[in-house]
């Protein structure tokens, strides 16, 4: 597993001695000061630059699916990983005017091998999760594959050039999934991060919850106190392919020295599991918006991040992730491309 240095907190107090003397009222670009600060000590320096991003789009199938707590059949998602490699996702649109590629990670479909395409990573640990009310959703051994194959993708974009990175999800079901192992992580009854995915009704929404709670009774009876087993080990219970692998793409970005951005609930499910396996990691981590799941709150809470956008999203593919990355780069830019008051000759206040 990667291993994230700390940033620098020295450079960290020099970028905001510098973000204070740039010619504005100090605070009065919000936000994207200290965005832009904590982008200088992620890059370890105090003129940060953002170029190319990409998002890693990782792609698998649920067991628990069987108990019909998704208002889409599973054969939906080896569907839209051809749409994605098409390029007719909404992802693929989002990225184009983002300046971000798309990498699309089959780590557990359940179907046919996909045709060979320049974006696509074939790195399958199996063909879709056990059904996590019943039977864990992998073996540890398949787990530490998943992280593996998330941190190979993320690899791979940054030597083609990404400077900014995201995670992204396909996957039928995967908001159960990520519904435990949130409540796991996190210590939460299933109420409290259950929502309804791609819009069950109210009968589906009900045997969600329950679905999540026998999950969870299930795992505590294997591991014990889930808040305080090993994260692999929990994940390896009840999460999905594609959330470990997110995990990977996360610490493998911020092992880089890059800036790491979640997406939405099943995404961030995936961060929450790489911060309480590498803390360090914390640091590099932007979330890119709120989404509507009840959950992605409180995983946002968790992480003590504040997210850049609020737009009633709930599709994943990393699309509030990706639409995050121009406010990021603004604000780089603001920090390395603005003068100071003395470099400007302009009085100050």
């Amino acid at each position: 597993m990667a291993a994230v240095a700390p940033i620098d907190y020295e450079l960290l107090d020099r970028a905001r001695a510098r973000q204070n003397r740039l010619t504005k009222p100090p605070g009065s670009l919000g936000r994207l000061e200290e965005l832009g600060v904590r982008l200088a000590a992620i890059q370890r320096s105090e003129r940060p630059r953002l170029g190319p991003g990409a998002v890693v789009v990782a792609a698998a199938d649920h067991g628990v699916t069987a108990e019909g707590v998704s208002a889409y059949p599973a054969e939906v998602t080896p569907q839209m990983v051809l749409n994605f490699l098409a390029g007719g996702a909404a992802i693929n649109q989002i990225a184009r005017t983002a300046g971000a590629e798309v990498y699309v990670l089959d780590v557990g479909v359940n179907g046919p091998e996909f045709p060979a395409h320049e974006r696509h990573i074939s790195a399958r640990v199996r063909a879709g999760t056990g059904n996590i009310a019943r039977d864990p959703a992998m073996s540890p051994a398949e787990a530490m594959a998943a992280l593996h194959a998330g941190e190979n993708a993320a690899r791979r974009a940054i030597s083609e050039g990404a400077t900014l990175l995201a995670a992204g999800d396909m996957g039928i079901g995967n908001t159960t999934a990520a519904a435990a192992l949130t409540a796991a992580l996190l210590g939460l009854p299933a109420s409290e991060v259950t929502g309804r995915g791609t819009g069950v009704d109210d009968a589906a929404y009900a045997r969600k919850v329950a679905v999540v709670e026998r999950a969870l009774e299930r795992a505590t009876v294997e591991l014990g106190d889930l808040t305080k087993a090993d994260p692999l080990e929990v994940a390896a219970q009840l999460g999905g392919l594609e959330i470990v692998a997110a995990a990977g793409v996360f610490l493998a970005g911020a092992t880089a020295g890059l800036p790491v951005v979640t997406d939405g609930f099943p995404v961030t499910a995936g961060a929450l599991l790489a911060v309480r396996l590498e803390p360090n990691l914390k640091d590099h981590l932007f979330a890119g918006h709120r989404s509507v799941e009840p959950g992605h709150a409180r995983q946002l809470e968790a992480l003590g991040l504040e997210p850049l956008l609020d737009l009633n999203l709930r599709l994943g593919e990393g699309t509030g992730a990706v639409l995050a990355f121009p406010i990021l780069r603004a604000a780089a830019e603001v920090l390395a491309g603005m003068a100071t008051f003395d470099e400007a000759g302009v009085s100050e206040g």
